[in-house]
């Protein structure tokens, strides 16, 4: 995480499923890779009834289907489904810091992409994962050289050269044809 990105930025990590059993476990679908580092953050934040709430995982199952939890106070079914549907996040400043070279996703979006030639592309709207590598998805905006959107693999080095998230700029090797 940078020192421009305010210590306060809400990080979506998953979203709470239906209920499953009698004691108010839920199912939780972790948008983390691998799924299991969600459990890594015992408490997680989400908006119920238009308030703030933090929930804590108190017990967590692995399963085929998924990941299941349970939080604490969080004891009937009845009491756990107003929590189906909820998005669960931290904040920024909670995420661990990573290597020199490394990025959240999070910190890519927003980063105007730039080939080599000086050639705006546009903006990282989001990005894939496809196993074999990550891939920007880069839309066009009205300062861009066209158009297009388009897909660029993550491969830093080869295609990224240079990832600037305080000058919120992205330079890759990357033809305007491909």
């Amino acid at each position: 995480m940078s020192d421009s990105e305010p210590a306060d930025r809400k990080i979506v990590l998953g979203k709470v499923g239906r209920v499953h059993g009698v004691s108010g476990w839920v199912r939780l679908h972790s948008y983390t890779a691998p799924a299991e580092n969600i459990l890594d953050y015992p408490l997680l934040r989400t908006e119920l009834g238009g308030e703030l709430r933090t929930l804590q995982i108190v017990a967590s199952r692995r399963q085929p289907k998924g990941l299941l939890v349970h939080f604490g106070g969080y004891d009937s079914p009845e009491v756990s489904k107003a929590l189906t549907g909820r998005e669960v996040w931290v904040s920024s400043s909670e995420l661990p810091d990573l290597e020199s070279g490394t990025f959240y996703w999070h910190e890519l979006i927003g980063l105007e992409v730039t080939n080599l030639q000086g050639e705006l592309l546009g903006a990282v709207s989001g990005l894939l994962e496809t196993g074999a590598n990550d891939v920007l998805v880069v839309q066009p905006n009205e300062r861009s050289c066209d158009q297009r959107e388009r897909l660029i693999p993550f491969l830093t080095g080869l295609v990224v050269k240079q990832v600037s998230v305080s000058d919120v700029s992205l330079v890759i090797d990357w033809d305007i044809d491909y």
